[in-house]
């Protein structure tokens, strides 16, 4: 049966971002194929429990629950969350979405359905498990989405610079209102756990006071949108406006404003950094953050949402000390703002094992290259010496490596430090 956290839970994270689609140079990207969570999902689990986790961030590959409009496929979920939940005992906060829409979702989120279709995946989710979840993020990061498919082109819709920004982030705002209302439809207990990648803009020179402003502004866009706070009195509803939303646009959000229960902050070294003006007085940003400036986040989103929080993200790429060293510097920073007031309710080391890098989608080395030292336990992957040999093709699921079958986990003394966090021994 479903449980309610503790006062304060230690979590871990499987990573699972799912861009299925391809196009010539891209190849598909699910994190669970990559790392064969899709095999080896009991033993990840139980994993979780000799971690000590009380909670995991765990995501449904919607592409592959939903393989076609108004079906459904949950023979995998059916027995993954019931083995998550009442074997191992760990309480999923389930990612609904973490980037990926289905295949046959035409134009991924500038679709004229989408906010309608995953409203309809979320229901039919949240009914279906009621009894085993409570913890629901309806959308991953929001930011980074509309980021990646809209301005960046690298994931569908493959739009680009500010135009398509926005064209993306409407509809991605929409859908995490009608998921929001979803859940709460399904499920009258769900609890709304919304995700966001909090960054940290800064400077030192008092000119460049309004671009802080106005960057970190651009970081909480979308929870504003959909919280319904944004109107004309916003401080980017110029820039909106110059993209082209309206005000019955803004009108739509501020009709349907979701409840969120717990704001998630997902934090990394690469969250946020500084603006300086070079000699020829032009502004530059270097990127880069401390553990310490997690604070700032912290206390930034609390004054802004007056929102229970739990620290939904957060690692570092490096060498076990220095990963341990992160971690130690991070629970310390989350235990001072529980003690100043702010109210914490848990900390999430990202992820439980390592996960491929993002850019094995925009090239084309072997797997075990983009595997991140980032877990508590490694990736340990069979290589052969003859790499043409080692890639074998898959026409349902693209490409994919013959070492995947051999793939296993190894673990790190980072485990049994969190371990002492999660039970108390430190």
């Amino acid at each position: 049966m479903s449980a309610t956290l503790p006062a304060f839970s230690w979590g871990l994270g499987i990573e699972d971002t799912f861009v299925p689609q391809t196009r010539p140079g891209l190849r598909p990207l699910d994190e669970y194929e990559l790392t064969a969570h899709y095999r080896l999902w009991r033993e990840d689990f139980d994993l979780l429990g000799e971690a000590g986790a009380q909670h995991v961030r765990w995501g449904v590959p919607w592409y592959r629950v939903n393989p076609a409009p108004g079906v459904f496929d949950w023979s995998w979920i059916d027995e993954a969350l019931d083995y998550l939940v009442n074997t191992v005992g760990c309480t999923p906060i389930i990612d609904l979405m973490h980037y990926g829409t289905p295949l046959w979702m035409e134009n991924a989120f500038i679709n004229a359905s989408y906010a309608e279709r995953i409203a309809e995946y979320a229901h039919a989710f949240a009914e279906r498990y009621r009894d085993l979840v409570r913890y629901f993020t309806p959308l991953n990061e929001p930011m980074v989405n509309a980021l990646f498919c809209g301005r960046l082109g690298q994931w569908p819709p493959h739009l680009e610079g500010f135009d398509g920004y926005v064209k993306v982030l409407l509809p991605v705002c929409r859908g995490v209102a009608l998921t929001e209302k979803a859940l709460r439809a399904a499920n009258p207990e769900a609890v709304i756990v919304q995700v966001e990648a909090v960054e940290y803009h800064y400077s030192m020179d008092s000119s460049l006071r309004d671009r802080v402003e106005t960057e970190q502004a651009h970081i909480l866009l979308p929870f504003d949108l959909f919280t319904g706070r944004v109107d004309t009195d916003h401080l980017l509803w110029p820039f909106l406006q110059s993209h082209g939303v309206t005000e019955s646009d803004l009108a739509w959000f501020q009709a349907h404003p979701i409840q969120v229960d717990i704001f998630g902050v997902n934090y990394y070294p690469v969250s946020g950094g500084v603006w300086t003006r070079g000699a020829d007085g032009s502004e530059r940003f270097t990127r880069g953050v401390t553990s310490a400036q997690l604070a700032a986040v912290l206390r930034m989103t609390w004054e802004r949402y007056q929102l229970p929080m739990i620290l939904t993200e957060t690692a570092v790429v490096g060498t076990i000390g220095e990963r341990m060293q992160w971690m130690d510097e991070t629970v310390a920073v989350v235990r001072q703002a529980k003690t100043s007031g702010i109210p914490m309710q848990g900390y999430t080391w990202w992820p439980l094992f390592d996960m491929i890098e993002w850019d094995y989608r925009l090239e084309q080395a072997p797997l075990f290259r983009y595997s991140m030292p980032v877990g508590l336990w490694a990736n340990k992957f069979k290589v052969t010496e003859n790499l043409n040999a080692w890639m074998v093709a898959s026409d349902q699921w693209g490409p994919r490596y013959g070492d995947l079958d051999e793939l296993t986990r190894e673990r790190t003394p980072l485990a049994d430090h969190f371990w002492r966090y999660a039970n108390g021994e430190l």
